[in-house]
């Protein structure tokens, strides 16, 4: 029998992996962490949301370390409430990506998550939050938006599906920016080049880790940056197929603790190292 390999890097994406549906970690999966962290692997949160969104859920986790956050434009560390790295996406050319979208799609709304720890999210009237616990704030005015920086935009069409607009998207923007689907109705442009890999390898290079070593979890297209990087990629049952069809793995939904049953093998007490 081969002897399982234990990570030194644990990468897990938030919403629709780690999260259940109600925005907790179930104890079991608090459990699969600790000893996991216990073997001396790391625990990475990446995510998409802003550091704003998630410091609460961090705080309950009871989680000190470095957070990837933003789709890779923020690197937070969450022992000191520091920001580590941070990068913007240009106003003028986010205002000008919209244009191409709209040209090819008729309208859409949009949001837009402030840059800065304490930045805020900023919708359009009709433009509605993928989750309903996520706050933000409603303007009049789409350069209302803009009026000061942002790290992301959040496109939803009242027609197009996700993936359709996506393609879409990609095809008008060009390299005004990157553009990822990162859950049910949430299509978003950052900063051309900069997704979930880019924030992982700033992070491991902060942590003295190997990504080679990491095992990641993820669910939607977003995550597929991360999978690229990362030695080990799974995804989870009800995962958008793009990503399911990059996995090195499939395990049960978030729902079913997808992430604690691999977790709990990995960290089985025979375990070895994936890095000697």
């Amino acid at each position: 029998m081969v002897t399982p390999l234990a990570p030194v890097l644990v990468a897990t994406d938030l919403d629709g992996t780690l999260l259940r549906s109600d925005d907790t970690v179930s104890p079991r999966t608090r459990a699969a962490l600790a000893r996991a962290t216990a073997a001396g692997a790391l625990h990475l949160v990446v995510t998409g949301r802003p550091v704003p969104n998630i410091r609460a859920l961090l705080a309950d986790l009871g989680y000190e370390g470095i957070a990837v956050c933003g789709q890779g434009t923020q690197v937070y560390d969450a022992g000191s409430a520091r920001m580590l790295h941070s990068v913007a996406l240009d106003r003028e050319l986010a205002e000008t990506a919209l244009g191409k979208i709209e040209a090819e799609a008729g309208g859409v709304f949009a949001a837009v998550d402030q840059d800065g720890a304490d930045g805020v999210t900023l919708i359009e009237q009709g433009y509605r939050m993928p989750h309903a616990s996520l706050p933000a704030r409603t303007v009049t005015r789409r350069s209302e938006l803009f009026a000061t920086p942002v790290i992301k935009v959040l496109v939803r069409h009242p027609e197009l599906t996700d993936d359709e607009l996506t393609a879409l998207a990609r095809a008008a923007v060009g390299d005004l920016a990157s553009v990822t689907m990162a859950g049910p109705g949430t299509v978003e442009l950052a900063p051309y080049g900069v997704d979930k890999g880019t924030g992982i390898a700033l992070a491991t290079e902060q942590l003295d880790r190997d990504p080679a070593g990491a095992v990641a979890f993820g669910d939607m297209p977003n995550d597929l940056p991360m999978f690229r990087l990362c030695g080990h990629g799974v995804a989870m049952a009800d995962a958008h197929p793009e990503l399911k069809a990059a996995a090195d793995e499939i395990t049960l939904s978030n729902e079913e603790d997808g992430v604690a049953v691999v977790l709990e093998r990995l960290f089985d007490q025979r375990a070895q190292p994936f890095l000697q």
